[in-house]
């Protein structure tokens, strides 16, 4: 068993980072888009246009997951035995659904459009001085996610881009990868414009538009993906499955461990099954007040939501942790 899966297990999670990390996000967005419009609607660049789309789009997927990280921390109830999880899957799902619309296809169609139907550009200066502010503010932004992924990914011997792509924190996910295609399409904007003011034609920037909108479509695709594979029920690697085995067998009531089970059911949050053989011979009943006592013991651990013990039978094969 790897230190970082047992690392896994033992993880306290930090609620609030990630709900900081999305405000940073949301707050740099939307002064971001308001700059971005006003420049756009100065200088008639399809470049600034397609930036405006994308960090209004950003502003809009930032409220969205705060939607998920505040209604996935509900705990159970009886209409919701695994609690609320899976909501913030829900929600970023629908914030990459936004990405992609507002943000993607606006970019693509203003861009075939002023490839069509060209319009001339000017105070390239205000272009240049938007596009550098804005990206010191998504710098921030991005900074703090990275700052939230690298301390997680760190403690899991993971790196930071591996850990962005296996984590089960969506918000983290969204926030990350919206701000670095930012940083890049905010690099091909500037190009879009110098090529426009350098040879006079509108097409590089035309160009500069569309290539953001494809940027933001790959990413939007991504995301929706990643929450599509948890919210159909994502497992936990091999690594982890074996750091559960151990977590089980020190529990003085497990002799051994014939089957284990875990599955996401929102942000560092699992449900595990098992079937283990309780030491000794007893009674029905003791058996039984002995799973559940594991059971108990096991949902203290905040990533555990909920526990589900049965008794092996004497010819499985017992799992090495």
């Amino acid at each position: 068993m790897s230190a970082a899966a047992q690392e896994v297990l033992n993880h306290q999670p930090a609620k609030s980072e990630s709900t900081v990390t999305v405000v940073l996000a949301f707050a740099m967005n939307l002064v971001i888009a308001v700059a971005k419009t006003v420049a756009a609607l100065l200088t008639g660049s399809a470049s600034m246009v397609a930036e405006a789309a994308h960090s209004w789009a950003d502003a809009g997927n930032e409220v969205f997951l705060l939607v998920a990280d505040r209604r996935s921390r509900k705990g159970r109830d009886e209409t919701h035995p695994m609690g609320y999880g899976r909501e913030a899957y829900v929600w970023s799902m629908i914030a990459a659904f936004g990405l992609f619309t507002a943000g993607a296809v606006v970019s693509i169609w203003h861009g075939v459009q002023e490839l069509l139907d060209p319009e001339p550009a000017a105070d390239y200066g205000i272009a240049y001085l938007v596009l550098a502010v804005a990206f010191v503010l998504e710098g921030v932004s991005f900074t703090q996610a990275w700052r939230q992924a690298h301390r997680t990914a760190k403690r899991l011997d993971r790196s930071v881009l591996g850990h962005i792509v296996r984590s089960s924190n969506p918000t983290l996910r969204a926030v990350f990868a919206e701000d670095a295609a930012a940083l890049i399409g905010l690099a091909i904007a500037f190009l879009g414009v110098l090529a426009h003011q350098l040879t006079g034609s509108p097409i590089p920037d035309a160009v500069g538009s569309i290539l953001v909108g494809l940027l933001l479509g790959v990413v939007a695709v991504i995301l929706i993906d990643r929450n599509r594979r948890f919210l159909v029920g994502e497992s936990v690697s091999a690594d982890v499955e074996r750091a559960a085995v151990g977590m089980l067998l020190e529990h003085p009531e497990v002799a051994r461990v014939t089957y284990v089970h875990l599955e996401f059911v929102g942000p560092e949050r699992l449900y595990l099954v098992a079937a283990v053989d309780i030491r000794g011979e007893y009674t029905e009943s003791h058996v039984a007040a002995d799973l559940r006592r594991v059971e108990r013991e096991l949902e203290q651990n905040p990533l555990i939501e909920e526990a589900v013990l049965t008794l092996a039978t004497p010819d499985e094969a017992a799992l090495v942790p």
